[in-house]
């Protein structure tokens, strides 16, 4: 997207990532959900000069999920399905990813497809495999 705000698609001046985060917290504080997932990202991360913090990260996730973000579902899937930064919960993780691949998050399909080979559901890890691939995610070539 270069110098545009993701937001409004006007021209952006160059600004430090303080003016950045500024401007993601306003987002934030009107409940725009791609804006707190941002957020979380830095906050998992420690970008734009944020200390990493995993539990606000997966706090805004969770928020930047329930209003709808499929980016957000997808990496509560991976943390509670992995057990990064939370208390393992392999179900909830999955349940994450269903919401995200239902609404057609191909990266989530993706990770379906992988639990499900790993749990010996072949036929049904390549009917995730092959939707993951017609909506443009390469890695399930």
């Amino acid at each position: 997207m270069g110098n545009v705000c993701a937001f409004c698609r006007t021209p952006t001046p160059k600004r430090g990532a303080a003016a950045t985060l500024a401007l993601v917290r306003k987002r934030v504080d009107a409940r725009d959900p791609k804006a707190t997932e941002i957020l979380a990202y830095a906050y998992c991360h420690g970008k734009h000069g944020l200390q990493q913090d995993i539990p606000r990260a997966i706090e805004l996730w969770t928020e930047a999920a329930i209003l709808g973000d499929l980016n957000a579902h997808y990496n509560l899937g991976r943390r509670y399905y992995c057990g990064e930064g939370v208390e393992q919960d392999v179900a909830r993780g999955i349940r994450h990813w269903q919401q995200a691949a239902m609404q057609g998050h191909p990266s989530s399909r993706h990770a379906l497809a992988v639990h499900e080979y790993n749990d010996g559901s072949y036929d049904l890890a390549v009917q995730h495999l092959m939707i993951s691939a017609k909506v443009g995610c390469e890695k399930s070539l």
